[in-house]
This record gives structure tokens, sequence and C-alpha cells, in this order.
């Protein structure tokens, strides 16, 4: 494989809600995509743009020179990649398996050593942006494990991307650091609900706080694209709230096994576990924001 090739053969497996996006700026960037989803019709649009459509992960993987799995949670990145028409049975020796979805630092370990096993590399390479993001390739990427692997991987990486921050040969590394970013999304939500609701409940526009706040002293992009969704109450899924609750529970379970204290990190958890008991599991992960305005009691829904 020439690592600088535009020319490379990718299979992607996974085309949720990120992947369509993802797909389509590999093939502007000159790569022949192979695709491959459970559901095959959410395919067609990637298969539109110039893919081909895989009926197995074994055949979306087969001959590839680098394999990229985006899925929803470390079961089924397991299942994708070790079933007898999976992804590991397919992989060349010399080939890069890039993980691209949100799982446990154990998992991609564990991963990672059958890769090596068979004389090919899983790199763990979580994304952080939303679906309009991954369209615009506008993704930032973390990446760990086997250095030259991720230096084969980078021009595939970058046509997907606005940056690529690496983590060390430690395959595990890049997933705690996706963790660890979505646990502050998380906080900042949280704490932009309990501040809006104490606004609301005083006599004063939300609008006018989190306006105020989050163009000076908090201007930043999560602060600000998270800020508007909590007052327009936009809860229309662009990442589960369930996916939100599985991830707060891994980086629980990362924090108890370094024995590492996260005291907000339990509050955070308990407002997607009562979310979850709500029926808010397929709307927005935001949607936590709900919970401030019923503790406080205000109407969930707000008047405007």
């Amino acid at each position: 494989m020439n690592a600088t090739s535009n020319n490379l053969v990718i299979g992607f497996i996974g085309l949720g809600a990120m992947g369509e996006g993802m797909v389509a700026n590999l093939l502007a960037a000159g790569h022949a995509v192979r695709v491959y989803n459970r559901s095959a019709e959410k395919a067609a649009a990637s298969v539109a743009k110039g893919a081909v459509l895989s009926d197995t992960p074994f055949a979306a993987a087969q001959d590839a020179d680098i394999v990229i799995t985006m899925l929803s949670n470390d079961a089924v990145l397991e299942s994708v990649t070790l079933a007898e028409n999976g992804v590991l049975a397919a992989l060349k020796p010399g080939a890069v398996h890039l993980s691209m979805s949100t799982v446990s630092p154990e998992t991609s370990r564990k991963l990672a050593a059958l890769h090596a096993d068979k004389g090919a590399q899983l790199l763990a390479a979580p994304v952080f942006g939303r679906p309009d993001m991954a369209a615009a390739k506008k993704l930032w990427i973390c990446v760990s494990g086997h250095a030259p692997s991720i230096a084969i991987a980078r021009p595939v990486l970058e046509a997907m991307s606005q940056g690529i921050f690496e983590f060390g040969d430690d395959p595990g590394a890049a997933n705690v650091v996706k963790l660890s970013g979505n646990f502050m999304i998380a906080s900042c939500v949280e704490t932009m609900a309990e501040v809006a609701t104490l606004a609301e409940k005083n006599g004063i526009k939300p609008e006018a706080v989190l306006g105020m706040l989050t163009s000076t002293i908090f201007a930043c992009p999560m602060y600000q694209r998270y800020g508007e969704l909590i007052l327009k109450q936009d809860y229309a899924p662009g990442f589960k709230l369930s996916l939100g609750f599985k991830d707060m529970n891994l980086i629980q379970k990362v924090a108890l096994e370094s024995a590492t204290p996260m005291p907000f990190l339990g509050i955070v958890q308990q407002r997607y576990l009562s979310a979850m008991a709500e029926g808010r599991e397929g709307q927005d992960w935001s949607a936590i924001a709900l919970n401030a305005r019923h503790d406080a009691g205000l109407p969930v829904q707000r008047q405007f």
C-alpha cells in the first residue's frame, strides 16, 4: 500500500447519522469506498455518490487498505469485527482498521491485540462533531495506536476532518480523550440548563443571560451551539440521549478502574438516567436540560 496514494480502497461500515457525510468526503478525496450497513437502504445516498454496496462486513473489508467502523457501541463493534463474516477475518496483512466509534478503551486494546496477531492494525480514532460537521469536513479526530499505521491513515483522516490529534501508542488513549470530551460537553449542557432555569425563575429572559455569557466569557462553539438548542428546546436527535448515557457509563468505568474521583460525573450521569426513565432516549442528548426545568417546577415545555 502506498501511504501517499489518493486511490486507497476503503471499507466503511456503519452509515448512521455521521457516516453518510464521512463517506461523501472520502469519495470527494478520490478514494474507492465500499460500504456496509445493517439497514441497506441507509446506504442509498452513499451509493448514489459512487460508493459500492457490500452485503457483509467481510465483503466491505476484503482486500481493503483501510477499514473504517462507525458504530453505536462496544458490543456492535465487537460483533462486526469478530464475527465469522466480520472485519478481522477479511483484513489483509498491513491493513489498518480505523475504529471511529465512541467505545471503551478496553475494547480498543483487546481488538488491537487481535489485529496485531493477524498482521493488521487497529487504531482508535473517535471523532468530535455532529452530522452537519461530518458533512462539512469539520470533524476533530483523536487517534492513538501503532504510529506507522497512523502515518498511513493520515490522508484518510484528513479527508474527513479539520484537525487530527495524536495520543500515543496505547490504542485506548484516544477513547479516554473522547469520553472526557463528551463528559465536558454534557457538563456544559447541565450548567447552562441550570443557569437558564435560574434566570427564568427570577424573571430574566434566558436568551439575554445565555446570549451575553456565550458571546463573552464563554464564547466557544460548545456553549454557543448547545445554548441555542436549550433556548429553542430543539431536541431533535443529532446524537441520541441513549448514546450520551452510554458514554457517561463508560467514563465512569474508566474513572473507577483508575481510582479517579469525578464527583460531577455522578450528577450528569444521574441526569441521563432520569431522562432515560422519562422516555427521552430517542431525543438529542442535550435534552437532559429539561430535567433542570422540571426540578424547578417550571413547565417542561417552555412558554415563549
